[in-house]
């Protein structure tokens, strides 16, 4: 019988779980929504009880549908939301804070304090980072500060913290195994990506203590197995990357120079940049992308926090659509915009502004403003900001890119990947599987079970469902110009 990989694809509204055949097809899938915390403007948590309990169920749902059994299963691959953050009792096995998600603003005036001090050059030298709420480390700080007796028992070696991951892996394997991968280590603020190594003295500038931190492992190896009272027989966990690193292996951006986007609540894109980390001068960041064996291969990333989630702001908040996918016929309504931007910075503007105060702003509205030209003016401000990234990856890279392979649910609409290649003046490929994020985890479970002898066995698998060529159009350029006024207008808002 042949091998199937079951994929565990974490992420942040929901738990999912993919099973794909050794050929990359599709067998099951299974997914469970899990609710959102906000308890204060800014912040977002979720309960990590309820990662897990969806996650673990979601599994199991998969396994069932596929007609399958646990024993067929070959290996588990990782993915995961990045950065978000969870500290557990090692003793008790329960979290001593719900989890504080990526998109959490509430450490942005510690990073101010952190740049204040110069901190922030010798940061982005080690982690290939920028200083931003966004990552883990100062997330992890506020849990010791703010939970009572939390950094009392983190200093006598109690308390574990981790990535998604990290999380699941623990309690895949009942607790044996305390585990990330170097892709899900690069986004803590915290990992060294020369040595890739956690780095002492910036645990120490962060006052995260060592002993909480777990084992970095390659991103395509067996690093334990699922504990005997979870499914009828152990599988071997041997994938594991953080959404994005998954999405560019899914797309088989192998070679240096490839670029993907991924459309998900935000839009994040990566490129290739081969064995070498270059640092961003154009406010990026640089991340590894991931680890096979001895090689290591690193990316430049562009992260946009609201990408589909601004549809879904048009859908919950504004009530002009009843589902996401309504979205397309509204804005089709109408030609263009009639001079409407929306600068979606719901939660500050990621790449490459890294503006934490800004906010959402809506410009060029006038009577004769319908809900069609604001539905266009939110689908136009996904192509924009991506633009955006594009733009300054191609200054750091110093190559042009005539390509973009896309994926995340926000693909299917075609409208959308026909505006972003009038903007970017490129073409836009979307593949047949569009479930890049979970394939790639796959993938690098294949590889490191043994399944797949090498990433050129796989490259054949990756196929394309349609491309988008731009329509060259003079007006490109004039829009251009009135996005930047655009965003401009979000950053004063804020006193900027």
């Amino acid at each position: 019988m042949q091998p199937y990989i079951l994929s565990l694809d974490q992420g942040t509204t929901s738990s999912r779980a993919i099973v794909f055949d050794q050929q990359g097809n599709i067998v099951s899938i299974a997914q469970k929504e899990f609710p959102q915390i906000y308890p204060e403007p800014g912040w977002v948590e979720h309960d990590p009880r309820e990662i897990w309990s969806t996650q673990v169920a979601v599994a199991a749902e998969a396994i069932v549908k596929a007609g399958l059994q646990a024993k067929d299963m070959a290996a588990i691959g990782i993915t995961n939301q990045r950065e978000t953050t969870v500290v557990w009792d090692r003793q008790t096995g329960e979290p001593v804070y719900n989890a504080i998600v990526w998109q959490d603003r509430r450490t942005a005036a510690a990073c101010d304090a952190i740049r204040e001090k110069g901190w922030g050059p010798a940061i982005q030298q080690r982690t290939g980072l920028i200083v931003d709420a966004y990552f883990s480390a100062t997330k992890i700080k506020w849990i010791l500060d703010h939970v009572p007796g939390a950094r009392e028992k983190a200093a006598s070696g109690r308390l574990a913290f981790g990535t998604v991951d990290s999380w699941l892996i623990w309690n895949l394997t009942a607790g044996k195994v305390h585990a990330t991968d170097v892709s899900n280590a690069s986004r803590t603020m915290l990992f060294n990506i020369h040595s890739m190594k956690w780095d002492e003295e910036l645990l120490t500038m962060l006052e995260v203590p060592a002993s909480m931190l777990p084992e970095v492992h390659s991103s395509s190896e067996v690093i334990g197995e699922t504990s005997g009272n979870l499914f009828a027989s152990t599988i071997p966990i041997a994938g594991i990357a953080g959404d994005q690193q998954a999405a560019l292996f899914g797309q088989l951006c192998t070679k240096k120079g490839m670029v993907k986007n991924t459309y998900g609540t935000g839009c994040f894109m990566l490129m290739n940049i081969g064995d070498q980390p270059t640092l961003s001068k154009n406010n990026l960041v640089t991340t590894v992308a991931w680890k096979i064996k001895n090689d290591v291969q690193y990316a430049l990333e562009g992260s946009i926090f609201i990408g589909g989630a601004v549809v879904q702001w048009l859908r919950d908040g504004l009530g002009i659509i009843n589902a996401s996918g309504d979205v397309e016929a509204l804005a089709g309504k109408v030609n263009d915009t009639g001079g409407v931007y929306l600068v979606p910075a719901f939660a500050g503007l990621g790449a490459p502004h890294w503006d934490q105060y800004a906010r959402g702003t809506m410009v060029g509205i006038t009577r004769g403003t319908t809900a069609a030209h604001i539905a266009r003016a939110a689908l136009e401000s996904i192509a924009f900001q991506t633009m955006e990234v594009l733009k300054a990856m191609e200054a750091d890279s110093g190559i042009t890119i005539r390509e973009l392979r896309v994926d995340g649910g926000a693909t299917a609409n075609n409208l959308l990947m026909q505006l972003q290649a009038d903007i970017l003046q490129a073409r836009v490929v979307r593949p047949e599987i569009t479930e890049v994020t979970a394939i790639g985890a796959a993938y690098l479970a294949g590889l490191g079970a043994g399944i797949w002898n090498s990433v050129e066995e796989i490259q054949e698998q990756w196929k394309i469902d349609r491309s988008f060529d731009a329509n060259t159009s003079a007006e490109i350029d004039g829009r251009i110009a009135e996005w930047h006024r655009a965003v401009r207008a979000a950053k004063a808002w804020a006193g900027q």
